[in-house]
């Protein structure tokens, strides 16, 4: 099991940035102390009331610097905003530097707001991501090569430096629709999952079909790592009454977004802005978010270990950004030594 701190940079109402920053490195210093096994980098354009992370790979080399053993994972980078190759290079340098730590979250986002900003159409995100991580699997494995696509074309260029990481650092792709988990499962690619507007039960028959895909393929590389918010305390009324208000906030601001956007029916997790709209806290404990005491926390989890067939958590210490950094503090020590040590 890969446990991890699924990280958005968030800011704080009356901080500067600068204070975000700061916060989310001193949360990266901790778990590094405390044994965590990722962090996790979302990307965020254009909201400034939200996060600072819009360059996750920038991000990612001041991580690599600052620490020496974590794994620094993008979830995810946002392939069509950008040009693969030089996402490629940057890739391929950030391993490097890392000394081979860097694992290559990737997708194209449920929502078109940055898209919109980059002035990039949103229907043309599904064919700009799949071609821009042909290019990138094209660039890390051969020599050198030549490409023509419908929206990026190279002629005999030499991705320098290579990766340190052989092929390539691991690669993991959102899964959304049921036919996305049947066609990563044929592809062998590790996955992202969410259960935020969907039940358990619902996300493990798309994962079941990831795993059919799987062995129909012969990959024995597979692999299911779920983003959900959690939150430790010492007891669970306390953990509930911690996070309740900022773990909500976010529910609603994604039902929000994805009601707003015609273009947008279905986020990256195939939840719809129905569903999230119609949340109630009381009953997706254990199911949307892991919080309470230790124990409490740790038979959550496990259950969603157990029916999901998982292989990591990315967890969500302060979703919706509204959690005092000193409870996300002590809900990170918590987690760190008190609950995963007991689902190892």
């Amino acid at each position: 099991m890969n446990f991890g701190s699924f990280m958005e940079f968030h800011t704080r109402e009356g901080n500067g940035q600068e204070d975000a920053f700061q916060e989310s490195f001193d949360h990266v210093a901790l778990a590094e102390d405390l044994g965590l096994d990722t962090v996790w980098l979302a990307e965020t354009h254009f909201n400034p009331n939200r996060s600072v992370l819009s360059a996750p790979l920038v991000l990612a080399a001041a991580i690599a610097g600052r620490t020496k053993r974590i794994k620094i994972g993008t979830a995810v980078q946002i392939l069509p905003l950008g040009n693969p190759l030089r996402i490629a290079e940057e890739v391929a340098t950030l391993d490097h530097i890392s000394g081979g730590r860097f694992e290559f979250g990737i997708g194209r986002s449920g929502l078109p707001s940055a898209y919109n900003g980059y002035n990039i159409p949103y229907t043309e995100s599904r064919e700009r991501f799949y071609e821009s991580m042909e290019i990138i699997k094209k660039a890390f494995t051969e020599d050198s090569f030549t490409y023509s696509g419908k929206y990026n074309s190279y002629e005999n260029v030499c991705l320098t430096p290579k990766p340190l990481q052989n092929p390539y650092p691991q690669m993991r792709i959102a899964a959304t629709t049921s036919e996305t988990f049947t066609t990563l499962g044929q592809m062998g690619i590790p996955i992202f999952v969410g259960v935020r507007g969907l039940s358990l039960s619902d996300v493990a028959q798309q994962v079941a079909l990831y795993r059919e895909a799987l062995r129909k393929a012969n990959h024995a590389t597979g692999s299911i790592l779920l983003r959900v918010p959690v939150h430790v305390a010492e007891s669970t009324p306390e953990a509930l009454a911690n996070s309740e208000a900022s773990f909500m906030k976010q529910f609603r601001r994604l039902g929000s977004q994805l009601g707003s956007n015609a273009t947008a029916a279905l986020n990256t997790e195939g939840n719809t802005s129905k569903n999230l709209s119609e949340i109630d806290w009381n009953h997706i404990q254990g199911e949307k978010v892991a919080v309470g005491d230790p124990d409490t926390v740790v038979a959550q989890i496990k259950n969603m270990i157990d029916v999901l067939t998982l292989d990591g958590i990315a967890a969500e210490f302060n979703a919706g950004e509204e959690i005092p950094a000193p409870k996300v503090e002590n809900s990170l020590s918590l987690f760190c030594k008190e609950v995963m040590p007991k689902l190892r």
